[in-house]
């Protein structure tokens, strides 16, 4: 009987201890926040970017039409009907991210941007140049559309590199 009275005390003793024990200490809870205060600083910039590049797409997609037609005209044989003259230019609010589309006389597409609500990156201009076979840019008269060159500071994009997406860095 003196066995089972002991047992009865420490398992009073625990119950009491149990009820002490609950919840978290300050420290405790200061350093989760620490933690997930750290985490966020570490991951906040990387999904800012990765949110302004998913918008960039949108004035990436609005190169499309005049990247057709330019390239058609170039492979008809056709030589260039002028700055403006390639009849896919938007004057005005083409979409919500890309406020213009412009051309010139080679054939070089520039997009400019709005709607981003970021000063690094709204009425700044993204090109699209059409290259030849060696790789530089169209003159404007006849010729073959090899590649194009997106993005590229030598051309007029004032964008930051790091908004580009990958496929579009010069």
């Amino acid at each position: 009987m003196l066995a089972r009275a002991v047992k009865v005390k420490s398992k009073r003793e625990i119950m009491r201890r149990t009820k002490n024990q609950a919840g978290f200490t300050i420290l405790e809870l200061m350093g989760v926040i620490m933690i997930m205060g750290v985490l966020t600083a570490l991951v906040l910039p990387t999904v800012r970017v990765n949110a302004v590049r998913a918008k960039m797409s949108e004035a990436i997609m609005a190169f499309g039409p005049c990247r057709n037609m330019i390239t058609e005209v170039y492979l008809s044989g056709g030589s260039s009907p002028g700055p403006g003259q390639w009849g896919c230019e938007i004057d005005k609010d083409a979409s919500q991210y890309v406020d213009s589309v412009t051309t010139t006389v080679e054939g070089k597409i520039r997009v400019t941007l709005q709607g981003f609500n970021d000063g690094r990156l709204n009425t700044k201009d993204l090109t699209l140049t059409p290259l030849d076979n060696t790789g530089t840019p169209m003159d404007g008269t006849e010729g073959t559309v090899r590649s194009w060159r997106c993005g590229s500071a030598l051309d007029g994009t004032d964008v930051p590199p790091q908004y580009l997406p990958s496929s579009c860095r010069g």
